[in-house]
């Protein structure tokens, strides 16, 4: 049989979200190791932060309230039934202090309402509420995968996210979803962070984690791409390399290029074709003509690497 977070916190299954805080700040102070040395008060206090941790939450509470311990942990399958797909299960973090100071704020709230004699000073619930320092949760950092198209022309993404949001009341929260719009500007690199100030779930007595977005490029058919060039790869055979070719390169807009190459190539070798100025960012691609000497210098290239192969080597 599971363990019963309700039991933990010494309240029955038809408490209100008051009640399982108000339960829960009793027995976190009660069962504090710095306040109790007592055999199995330790234990005690974890439990009752994986109960609270699990109850404060309405989606995690709902979860266990349906399919107990079991489904909470194991995951359970979507209502739609379709796919067959299995939501994924609670892992609790195992930081009873974490919760301790997210519900009372500060490292120390001891500090404030006990005696020196250790007696504990008999303040109403929520009495502790905006004692200590508030801190800012750790950022939430997250993928965010782009095409190399999406790069070159730009483009905008929007993201469904799900967060706690404190209610009016000021003690009681709520899930609620929240769409972010992120403008892709054309060039971007790999790496680039979009950050969404605070946006992270709400808390009492904790500021919001800034959620980030950080852009990983996807693997492109065609091009690879290296700071402001794009590369592309041709296989060729040995007789194309000593007596010339011409390369056929589809570009991100889907224009055919020919290139001819009338000088033998060389195994891996490089050929730095006449500059192609960009149009919508700062990639380049083969689009306008220009020099090769005239090149700006902020400017990229296409450089097409030519492979040759011997026979079956």
């Amino acid at each position: 049989m599971g363990r019963d977070y309700y039991a933990a916190l010494e309240i029955n299954r038809n408490a209100t979200d008051a009640d399982i805080k108000k339960s829960y700040r009793r027995l976190a102070l009660k069962y504090h190791p710095h306040t109790n040395s007592k055999p199995g008060a330790s234990e005690k206090f974890n439990q009752l932060a994986e109960a609270y941790d699990v109850l404060s939450d309405p989606r995690k509470k709902a979860t266990y309230d349906k399919f107990g311990e079991e489904g909470l942990k194991g995951g359970i399958p979507l209502q739609s039934g379709e796919t067959g797909a299995w939501t994924s299960g609670y892992i609790y973090h195992g930081n009873p202090d974490k919760i301790f100071r997210q519900f009372f704020g500060g490292d120390n709230p001891f500090a404030d309402f006990h005696m020196q004699d250790g007696n504990e000073v008999a303040i109403g619930f929520g009495g502790l509420r905006g004692r200590g320092v508030k801190t800012q949760d750790t950022p939430i950092e997250r993928d965010l995968h782009l095409a190399l198209e999406d790069l070159f022309y730009g483009c905008t993404k929007k993201i469904k996210i799900s967060r706690r949001v404190m209610n009016e009341d000021g003690h009681t929260s709520s899930i609620k979803d929240k769409i972010l719009t992120i403008i892709v500007k054309p060039g971007w690199n790999e790496d680039t962070r979009i950050t969404f100030p605070k946006e992270g779930d709400q808390g009492p007595n904790s500021i919001p984690a800034d959620i980030v977005f950080i852009v990983r490029q996807k693997s492109h058919p065609r091009f690879a791409r290296q700071h402001n060039d794009l590369v592309f790869t041709a296989q060729i055979s040995l007789d194309k390399a000593l007596t010339g070719f011409a390369v056929e390169v589809k570009t991100l807009d889907d224009r055919i290029l020919n290139i001819p190459i009338n000088d033998i190539v060389q195994y891996l070798q490089r050929s730095l074709l006449p500059h192609v100025r960009p149009v919508p960012g700062n990639l380049p691609q083969a689009f306008v003509l220009a020099p090769v000497g005239r090149r700006p210098a902020e400017e990229g290239d296409v450089l097409p690497a030519s492979k040759t192969y011997l026979g079956n080597w």
